[in-house]
């Protein structure tokens, strides 16, 4: 079932609705934890499905989380970008390249325009605008999971050279002790 209402959702990742993204407000929805009106950018047009799915009547979006907007796409005013990587650390499906110290750039067709990167900017150089080039929701789904699974992966990987570390240093004291 959780995927299922996964698939009715947009996939911005724009967390708006209170959870972390769309599939745990999905898990919620599942578990009746949640009310189906909490996601601005799908609308009345989510809404409805996901009344449809879960036999569930109609509700409008309640305001508490937003309203809903037309398409848009975040722009990294490049001139005043200085490099810092906040924004890209903040896109949940990876819209943001550059490198740090250097400008950054949003490839625009895969941004969903959460937001998110917004808050972040310490020089407020990320402006939030209307488009009307439609992002795939199949490839930011994609483009998330993928980003999250990095992020599991290289935590794990720094959690184990830290006990590497942990265990050459408790050897170095016990054969210092010895």
């Amino acid at each position: 079932m959780i995927d299922a209402i996964n698939a009715l959702l947009p996939q911005t990742q724009c967390e708006r609705c209170g959870y972390s993204g769309c599939k745990p407000y999905a898990a919620a929805l599942a578990a009746d934890e949640a009310n189906i009106n909490q996601c601005p950018p799908g609308g009345v047009e989510t809404i409805r499905a996901l009344a449809d799915l879960l036999r569930k009547p109609f509700e409008i979006l309640n305001p508490e989380f937003g309203t809903h907007t037309l398409l848009q796409v975040a722009v990294i005013i490049e001139a005043d970008c200085i490099g810092c990587t906040k924004c890209i650390d903040a896109c949940p499906v990876d819209a943001i390249v550059g490198a740090s110290k250097l400008m950054h750039t949003v490839i625009s067709v895969e941004c969903t325009g959460c937001e998110l990167c917004v808050p972040p900017c310490p020089v407020d150089c990320i402006k939030i605008q209307p488009t009307e080039k439609k992002y795939s929701p199949a490839l930011a789904k994609q483009r998330y999971e993928a980003k999250q699974h990095r992020l599991i992966t290289r935590a794990a990987a720094k959690k184990a050279q830290a006990n590497k570390q942990k265990m050459a240093l408790m050897a170095m004291m016990k054969a210092r002790n010895a």
